[in-house]
């Protein structure tokens, strides 16, 4: 079994492709090619810590994985990173482990702002006015970076509770070539911005309906676990379209779950972004519909984006 480190990951991973290998992945778990067993998760709330276990076979493909992923969201301020974790590449022919990638969590993140990328570039209105982030994290940074590739757009503003972190996450935004405004109003966020990405571990709502206006896309990644929400559930049921990782996932957990157990919405309104991707969903139709991505954390999604970075490897 080969051992790669995070550098060596990152240093090799081709994004292009690895966005590549995502859509193919949702497109196959959509699909039912893919063979992605339950969830395992960990709550460790006397550390404001969980921990997730997923593993994902592709329908056709030489190996499986499976992935540990943590986050412990106190951990900054003891100077370490938020999110950690491995995956691990396996035959699906002999069994053998075939590589360990200590990716420190990386890949968890990368892949997670590459599915928020393919969603603005499905969902977004034609004009982008400003980008809005809630969130000043590592992925509230990943989602940025990605979403340069995707639309013009170079104004951002941004929500923290922190001013510290906020007033860090605008010299990294700036560095990137944005414009940025920082803000401790989430409602200053939505009513600025018409391409608002949530990345926070909120365990209540942030982002209200009134505050957002027609034609905004919201992508959602923060509720990845029971008991998260960032979102209004009033908001999600007036999204005109809800795009979901996976129906399964997104009814019991995420921000369609809670619009689901208020009786807001039905499952039918729920759409696959597999399906979105193939066309057998619809997607925007005009610049005044709110579309709603509700990203949850598919365990095809990793096995995508090791086999990716396999390649990339040149294994």
């Amino acid at each position: 079994m080969k051992v790669f480190n995070k550098e060596q990951i990152i240093a090799r991973l081709d994004l292009d492709l690895a966005v590549q290998h995502l859509e193919q992945g949702f497109i196959a778990f959509s699909q039912g090619k893919a063979q992605v067993p339950p969830v395992q998760a960990f709550a460790f709330p006397q550390a404001n810590g969980d921990c997730c276990i997923k593993s994902a076979h592709v329908e056709g493909s030489d190996t499986f994985t499976v992935k540990v992923s943590t986050g412990f969201y106190d951990n900054p301020a003891k100077g370490l990173p938020s999110n950690d974790g491995l995956m691990m590449v396996i035959s699906a022919t002999t069994g053998q482990p075939i590589a360990l990638l200590q990716d420190e969590g990386w890949l968890t993140c990368i892949r997670t702002a590459l599915a928020g990328r393919i969603a603005a570039r499905l969902l977004a209105p034609s004009k982008v006015n400003a980008i809005g982030i809630l969130g000043t994290g590592t992925q509230a940074r990943m989602q940025l970076e990605q979403l340069a590739a995707v639309t013009p757009c170079r104004k951002v503003v941004v929500w923290g509770r922190s001013e510290a972190a906020l007033v860090d996450y605008s010299a990294f935004a700036e560095g990137l070539g944005y414009e940025t405004e920082i803000t401790r109003s989430v409602e200053g966020v939505a009513r600025n911005a018409n391409l608002i990405v949530c990345a926070t571990p909120s365990r209540a709502p942030l982002l209200h309906s009134d505050w957002v206006q027609p034609g905004t896309h919201i992508t959602a990644v923060g509720a990845d676990a029971p008991g998260k929400q960032e979102l209004d559930p009033v908001l999600v049921a007036r999204a005109n379209r809800i795009i979901v990782d996976s129906i399964y996932q997104c009814s019991h957990y995420g921000e369609a779950s809670h619009a689901l157990n208020a009786g807001l919405i039905g499952v039918h309104q729920l759409a696959e972004l597999g399906a979105l991707l193939e066309g057998r969903a619809p997607g925007r139709d005009n610049d005044r519909q709110i579309t709603l991505a509700d990203l949850t954390g598919v365990a095809v999604q990793d096995a995508q984006i090791s086999s990716c970075a396999l390649a990339s490897l040149g294994m």
